[in-house]
């Protein structure tokens, strides 16, 4: 059996607060840096580049959301230092394709997002059946907020998390709104992979780090998630 991974998204703006957060967690006992979407707008390769030498031997996710020219986008963050990226379900298969090609040719995991999606379960199971080697399970940020705005009932990765799982054999990381007790919660429904980030341990309003004594927040999360056991064949590849 092995422990669940947490990983944490940097949704930062600013490299330098991005580079102190991340020594944060890994002190804290995370496993994963994120490059959040919002530091990959900001800082760019630049970004990634500075935290892979920040960091030389912890894996780093570069959230590019690609859409389109999926082999040139892989190839350039791992070049840059990234050891997985993230491509979304909506992009075209041969997208799709291109991103797991570069990720085999450069030595990168592929992770697939089935965000906005008709049918979150169909696409994490297409996202497989195309290569991918992790499903990110995500309801956005707008969707969520959006629909709370106007009086409806905020949507949550729980909804569906465990058909998500029970529908492919990769690992499944579930991403969106989570509380704190529930991104706990996720190994149980057998999503091995956490998550943390806006807004658990980053404003998500103003996208900087929350207040607080957030370092032993985190080293209780890590605590309490790697405390759960994980079946062999869901393992999240080193």
């Amino acid at each position: 059996m092995q422990h669940p991974i947490v990983q944490i998204s940097l949704d930062l703006t600013d490299i330098r607060e991005a580079i102190e957060t991340a020594h944060l967690a890994i002190r804290a006992g995370v496993d994963w840096l994120e490059a959040g979407t919002p530091l990959i707008l900001a800082e760019g390769l630049h970004g990634v580049r500075a935290l892979r030498r920040e960091f030389p031997e912890v894996p780093i996710i570069a959230d590019l959301k690609t859409m389109d020219g999926g082999y040139l986008e892989a190839e350039m963050m791992a070049r840059a230092g990234a050891t997985h990226v993230v491509v979304m379900a909506r992009a075209h298969e041969e997208t799709i394709r291109c991103v797991v090609k570069a990720g085999r040719d450069c030595g990168v995991q592929v992770m697939g997002d089935n965000m906005i999606e008709s049918d979150l379960v169909a696409a994490a199971r297409r996202l497989e059946d195309l290569g991918c080697d992790i499903v990110i399970h995500h309801i956005g940020y707008d969707e969520r907020r959006g629909i709370a705005a106007r009086g409806g009932r905020m949507p949550s990765p729980l909804d569906q998390l465990r058909a998500v799982c029970e529908a492919v054999r990769v690992p499944v990381q579930a991403v969106g709104g989570l509380s704190l007790e529930q991104a706990i919660q996720c190994p149980a429904y057998g999503a091995p992979l956490v998550v943390l980030g806006a807004p658990l341990t980053i404003d998500a309003d103003a996208f900087k780090t929350a207040s607080g004594d957030l370092e032993t927040s985190l080293r209780l999360i890590c605590d309490a998630i790697h405390t759960q056991p994980v079946p062999a064949h869901l393992r999240v590849k080193p």
